[in-house]
């Protein structure tokens, strides 16, 4: 930079300047932004392949720059190239702007000798870039143009009078050949006009930011925008062949390390998080193809002519993902249908979370529309080609948009799972501390009635075996399902009024934490239960009058039966204790709870007696809750990462696609421990990462979330979810080989699990060592241990209803006055 000279200004001079050649050390990128010396690589007769233009940091830099500035700045612009049988002389320049746009690398610089060369058979094909913008929350619909890379480009227009290969046919008329020589013309404006905005459209790139450019069908990343005024010239990279690239471990997560074909070393750090994600995975499937006529050229050129490359090349087949397992045994034209729909889904993306279409935006933000992230213009691009004659292809925008509802709903699945065995797990844990109660070894003594439970394992009975029912009403016997259910529902209204009366006495006795009563189940509602449960008797459905009470604790729920007992004891009919019970299991999804089932106006209702330890965990949603994971079977799962088995590569790749949509308002290094929904987010994509193999991206966010979590004043570094962390953590540093550090992790996680162990099995630590330390005397009489065990049980139940009584005299004197 001249003194005196702007950045800005500077960045200017420098786009105009490489056209020349210089001592600069940024000369090798001449060439690129004219369309003169890199374009022979991506219209090299045969290849195919993608172009990338993004934002990086510069590496004198920090990003995000203060106060914003260049936040907005150019990110992740992808489109299909697939330039597929073009040859250097091929005219491209010849279409007109509102056939195609093209950015500079694929600009011809052959036009003059392009009419001298001999005529070849060639496909008449257009090629067609539209541009649709519609807006789902306005009420309008408008198109507009925008840059976009064509796929599948065409050879030369062929005029529809003369025959094919006519034009430069040596029978050609005079008015033929001058009207070839007006239409070359017409090219070279055309052509002119699209370098010069080329050159101009990166001279004002925000200070901090450089723009590379990727083209997969040579595998070169280049330079196209200028420095800025701190950029380090001297380690600048400016044009690469890439035949690495991997994960950093930068800890936004935006970092990727790239080797070239000299065995150069440069780490790019993108300024979004989804650009980083889409260039590796586009190079990991770059890298797994054999290398083309272009990519040798391209290598030849960085290593000079004549250089052996065998060493190089073979490097393809061991340093890609996509090169193992059955992705090898993809053919290329394979590769590429995966790779144009895999562009295509994070474009599309890319465009709908610029253009704020998604109602979740950041939480930090005040404004509205794209700069928030809210309900603004979705905009649709799409490339379409068809031969003449033929129709356009109007279907291939809507197959990126189904591809992408299908992907979604994968996505959302995925992440409900996450959050259903996270909330189980939640309630596991949960459940093992309201076992350390005093008390809760005299309740877990206790017997409900009519309780066999739900568990067959342990006696208990299936729902066509529940041992109480509506009454049966003689009228019944000439009544259809539909008939029975309505009557019932007529019944529960009537009962309603003495069960709201009902409840109110026992929330005033006991100070609940919540009550709630009704409304009545619906006769449609209890005939899809019956189905499901009982067979089809509508009749053992007991829940069309109901309530619900949330008591503090276990001695509140101890006062809570004794005072039902001694008030209207003789209109219960059922106490369902099963679920709280430790040898039980728990109703799916984890959920424990007590259920009373009481008579009223000839008809059963039910009070659903919750611990509001449990209950905060989902609130009014545990029932949402116990429903997706009856459904689903997630109690199946004993890891919800394992959902994931037996999804293909190219699935997993679009699928973190969508994870990258759900987190786009949060990045990484802006997450706070209260943002719940994208910790969870962030959570299910480390699921992607471990499974994809891009375990130093799992490794940065899980060391993320666990210093999240460690700052929650609710969870703490001993919490189960803290450690749930800790154990993938451990998982993605071996899969690294970091064995040392990831023993030190697994050496935390089994300090935790010695506390807790401790915690449960101290007061069975002296019948174990008496086992010990007397095996002669257990040997003689082999079932000491049952009686031990037994009476250890009993010694509980005392202290722990001598423990209650104490509680009881404190807390509810009351009962004793009942």
């Amino acid at each position: 930079m001249m003194n005196g000279e702007s950045p800005q200004d500077a960045t200017a001079n420098y786009a105009d300047n490489r056209a020349s050649p210089s001592t600069n050390p940024v000369a090798p990128m001449r060439g690129v932004s004219d369309g003169k010396t890199a374009t022979a690589m991506s219209t090299h007769k045969g290849t195919t392949g993608t172009i990338f233009e993004a934002a990086f940091v510069d590496p004198a830099y920090t990003w995000p720059p203060a106060e914003g500035q260049g936040k907005n700045a150019i990110e992740l612009q992808a489109s299909t190239a697939l330039i597929k049988s073009v040859a250097p002389n091929d005219r491209l320049d010849e279409l007109d702007d509102d056939e195609v746009s093209l950015t500079p690398s694929m600009m011809s610089s052959d036009d003059e000798g392009a009419a001298t060369t001999s005529p070849r058979s060639r496909r008449n094909v257009q090629t067609t870039t539209t541009t649709t913008t519609k807006k789902r929350f306005g009420c309008c619909n408008s198109s507009t143009n925008e840059q976009i890379i064509s796929a599948n480009s065409s050879n030369d227009l062929v005029s529809k009078s003369s025959s094919f290969g006519s034009r430069f046919s040596k029978k050609g008329s005079k008015a033929e050949r001058r009207a070839e020589r007006q239409r070359r013309i017409i090219a070279k404006k055309k052509k002119r006009r699209r370098e010069a905005r080329a050159r101009e459209r990166y001279r004002r790139v925000p200070e901090g930011i450089l723009i590379y450019r990727l083209d997969t069908s040579d595998r070169t990343i280049t330079l196209v925008s200028g420095p800025s005024s701190n950029t380090d010239m001297n380690t600048l990279m400016t044009k690469m062949v890439v035949i690495n690239a991997k994960p950093s471990s930068d800890i936004s997560r935006r970092g990727i390390i790239l080797t070239g074909v000299r065995g150069e070393i440069h780490t790019v750090v993108a300024c979004e998080q989804r650009t980083a994600i889409a260039w590796l995975e586009s190079m990991d499937m770059m890298l797994a193809s054999s290398p083309n006529d272009a990519t040798r050229a391209a290598m030849e050129n960085q290593l000079g002519e004549g250089v052996a490359m065998n060493r190089v090349l073979s490097q393809k087949s061991t340093r890609s993902n996509w090169a193992k397992g059955k992705e090898s045994k993809l053919s290329q034209t394979e590769r590429d249908q995966i790779e144009e729909r895999y562009v295509n889904l994070a474009a599309y993306s890319n465009n709908l979370i610029r253009a704020g279409a998604f109602p979740n935006s950041n939480a930090n933000s005040q404004g509205k529309g794209k700069a928030a992230g809210g309900g603004g213009g979705i905009y649709y691009t799409v490339t379409q080609i068809h031969d003449d004659g033929e129709e356009y292809d109007e279907e291939t925008l809507e197959s990126i948009a189904k591809r992408r509802a299908v992907i979604k709903d994968s996505w959302d699945f995925f992440r409900m799972v996450c959050s259903l065995l996270r909330d189980k797990r939640k309630y596991d844990e949960v459940f093992r501390k309201l076992q350390l109660d005093p008390v809760y070894s005299y309740l877990n003594s206790m017997t409900g009635l009519n309780d066999p439970g739900d568990d067959m394992a342990m006696g208990g009975n299936i729902g066509a075996d529940k041992p109480i029912t509506q009454m049966h009403l003689t009228e019944y016997d000439d009544m259809s399902n539909s008939q029975i259910a309505k009557d019932l529902v007529r019944r529960a209204e009537v009962a309603l009024p003495s069960l709201v009366e009902i409840c109110k006495a026992l929330a005033g006795s006991l100070g609940m934490e919540e009550v709630g009563v009704g409304p009545v189940k619906d006769a449609s509602s209890a005939l899809r239960k019956a189905e499901k449960k009982y067979e089809g008797d509508v009749l053992k459905v007991t829940d069309y009058c109901r309530a619900l009470l949330v008591v503090k604790d276990f001695p509140t729920l101890l006062a809570l039966l004794e005072l039902a007992r001694d008030s209207f004891g003789p209109l219960i009919r059922r106490v369902k204790l099963s679920t709280l019970k430790s040898d039980r299991n728990a109703k799916p999804g984890g959920y424990r709870d007590c259920i009373i089932n009481l008579e009223l106006k000839d008809h059963i209702c039910e009070i659903q007696i919750h611990m509001w330890p449990m209950w905060v965990i989902c609130g009014v949603d545990g029932f949402r809750h116990y429903r997706h994971c009856l459904e689903y079977s997630t109690d199946t799962f004993g890891d919800p990462y394992e959902a994931l088995a037996g999804l293909d590569r190219k699935t997993m790749a679009e699928l973190i696609v969508m994870a990258e949509e759900a987190v786009a308002d949060m990045p990484l290094e802006t997450l706070e421990w209260y943002h719940e929904k994208f910790i969870l987010d962030y959570f299910a994509e480390v699921g992607l990462f471990l499974h994809h193999g891009l375990h130093e991206w799992a490794e940065t966010t899980l060391r993320a979330l666990i210093k999240l979590r460690c700052q929650s004043p609710d969870i703490g570094p001993d919490h189960h979810e803290t450690i749930t962390l800790y154990k993938y953590l451990e998982q993605a540093l071996r899969a690294q080989k970091r064995i040392d550090e990831a023993d030190e992790v697994a050496a935390k996680i089994a300090e935790y699990k010695q506390l807790k162990t401790n915690e449960k099995v101290e007061a069975d630590k002296s019948t174990w060592d008496q086992w010990v330390t007397e095996p002669f005397e257990s040997i003689v009489d082999p079932n000491k241990k049952e009686r031990e065990e037994e009476e250890r049980i009993k010694k509980e139940v005392r202290a722990s209803k001598k423990a209650w009584r104490k509680i009881r005299e404190e807390r509810f004197r009351f009962l004793d006055a009942n």
